[in-house]
Parts: structure tokens; C-alpha cells; sequence
């Protein structure tokens, strides 16, 4: 049995999954399909990217979505894969129900461009953000925004080491020094367009559920584990709840590895762009055999790559 990993925003780049999207025709088929349920031209805006749309949050979502599951596709045409679990990191979510097939591709690829435009314009350009503090654990930021009151929440545990709070502009630069001064090492502003996984996403959130209560979702065999409550999901009542309550509540991905480990599971393959969440499981366990296929050269680590 194999766990699968699906990234989230980030971990996007220019040409990702070309080499899939030229060589597969399965990945070229996903593609497609894709850009037909969204009516947007992806490729062009992932491999060559002319104007300049990939990193704007209404299109990231739903480029890294088509990357990742051209992937996942080709992988699940030429290999013997059993997946019994998936994760994915915020965005990722949606990636990880596609590939279980809780959620058809269309489905999926509407929701993320929905999803993309509402965290995109949840509020005021230039009003709020997110940042990246690195050294220390959840447990010590959440005393340090209690201890110092300051009007900022957590949006990702990253891991023991990393930890990304969002919150308004103002409130963020005034606790540089708050965080600087009792064991932050590192203090990251991040160049995204909100505070996303915050209060701030609430009215967004409210509006992606009108949108996700008229979807149809499937039973499947395959356990979601929940950003929203990092536990393993296979109930669809269970997993769209978590759905709902993903984009204004943090990412538990910290407590989603560790939930994953004590499942026994060793072998975890992460498919789409970049390494990141594999970066990120390395600094939370070593318990884990982990691959990363963003590339097709990179499908020479699954000729042994054995199923238990």
C-alpha cells in the first residue's frame, strides 16, 4: 500500500508537467478535459505563461490541479499503484479527491477556479497577507499571539519548524519584532494576494459551499486525511464537511503526517510540481520511503518501487 501527496500553492512553476502533457496521452487527455470543464487555455498559461497569470491566485489553483492529476493519470496507466490513503495541502485537497475519484475531474477543476476567484478577492488588494515563521512550533506561536494579543491566527502547520499565520498587513509587520524576540529565527513575508486560512476567508468560504452542496461526490476505497481535522476520512458526510470548513480554518499538516505515520504506512509517493510537502514530512518523520514525480525522468524510482 502507497500514500499519495498532492501539493498546494507554491509549488508552481512555468512548464510543469509539459514533459507528461508531450509524451502521455492520458496526460494530454486531463489537460484538456480540464481546460474544457473551466473554459481557460491552462497550457498556455502553464508552459509558456505569456501574460503572466500563474501566479495570480484565480489561476494558480486550478494550473497546479491539471499538473498533479496529469501526473497521477499517467502514473495510474503505467504502474501498479495501490493507493489506501491521500493528502494534499490546501488546494491539494481537491487534487487528492479527484484522484480517489470522490470527486470527477470536472467537478473538481470547476470548484478550484470558483475557489480561486473567491480567495482571490476576499478582501481588499494589499490589505492583509500571510507569513512564514520559521524555528519554532504551532504550540509556541499560538503563546506567543496569546501572550502579546496580537489580531493574527495560524494558517498552516507546516511542520515542527515552520509555521504561516495570517492576518491584516499592519497587524503583521507590528509583530516582527514579538515573534523575533522569543525564538523565530526567520521572519517570511509571503507574496501572496490575502490572509488565506483565516477569518478573512469566511465570507469566501460561505459562497464556495453554495457551490460545493450542488456537486455530486463518490464513495471510493481510498481514506482522504482532512486538512480541516487531520483525520483519515472515508465517509463522504465526514469529507465534505471538511471540504467546507477548509479555506477559513488552517492547514493541520503537521497533525496529517503524524496521522499518516500511525497508520503503519511507509511508502508515500508526492506527485505534481516541486518537492515541498515531501521537504515538509522529512521535518515532521523519518519513519517515511518518499518519492517525488514532477518530472518524467522521475518515474525511473517506481521500476522498483514495491508494493506491500
Amino acid at each position: 500500500m502507497t500514500a499519495l501527496l498532492c501539493p498546494g500553492q507554491g509549488s508552481q512553476f512555468v512548464g510543469m508537467a509539459k514533459d507528461f502533457n508531450d509524451n502521455f496521452k492520458i496526460a494530454s487527455f486531463i489537460f484538456e478535459e480540464i481546460e474544457d470543464a473551466c473554459s481557460l487555455n491552462l497550457r498556455e498559461i502553464i508552459f509558456q505563461d505569456s501574460n503572466n497569470l500563474l501566479n495570480q491566485t484565480n489561476y494558480t489553483q486550478v494550473s497546479i490541479f491539471a499538473s498533479s492529476l496529469s501526473i497521477f493519470k499517467t502514473l495510474e496507466t503505467e504502474f501498479d499503484i495501490n493507493i489506501k490513503y491521500m493528502l494534499g495541502h490546501s488546494l491539494g485537497e481537491y487534487t487528492a479527491l479527484a484522484c480517489s475519484n470522490i470527486l470527477s475531474i470536472s467537478d473538481s477543476a470547476k470548484l478550484l477556479k470558483i475557489r480561486g476567484n473567491l480567495m482571490n478577492s476576499a478582501i481588499e488588494p494589499n490589505k492583509s497577507g500571510m507569513v512564514a515563521l520559521i524555528g519554532i512550533n504551532c504550540t509556541k506561536i499560538e503563546k506567543i499571539i496569546q501572550d502579546k494579543n496580537l489580531n493574527l491566527e495560524i494558517a498552516n502547520d507546516n511542520s515542527p519548524i515552520q509555521i504561516v499565520v495570517s492576518g491584516l498587513i499592519e497587524d503583521i509587520n507590528k509583530s516582527e519584532n514579538d515573534f523575533l524576540s522569543n525564538g523565530v529565527k526567520k521572519f517570511i513575508k509571503l507574496n501572496v494576494s490575502s490572509a488565506f486560512h483565516s477569518n478573512f476567508m469566511k465570507d469566501a468560504q460561505e459562497k464556495l459551499n453554495y457551490y460545493i452542496n450542488k456537486t455530486n461526490f463518490n464513495e471510493s476505497n481510498i481514506s482522504i486525511i482532512s486538512n480541516f481535522n487531520a483525520s483519515i476520512n472515508r465517509n463522504i458526510d465526514d469529507i465534505v464537511h471538511c471540504l467546507k470548513n477548509q479555506m477559513a480554518n488552517r492547514v493541520r499538516w503537521t497533525e496529517s503526517t503524524k496521522t499518516l505515520e500511525n497508520t503503519k504506512e511507509k511508502k508515500i509517493i508526492e506527485i505534481g510540481p516541486g518537492k515541498i510537502l515531501s521537504g515538509l514530512i522529512k521535518r515532521i518523520s523519518n519513519t517515511f520511503d518518499i518519492i517525488s514525480i514532477d518530472k518524467i525522468d522521475d518515474l525511473k524510482q517506481l521500476n522498483n518501487y514495491e508494493q506491500n
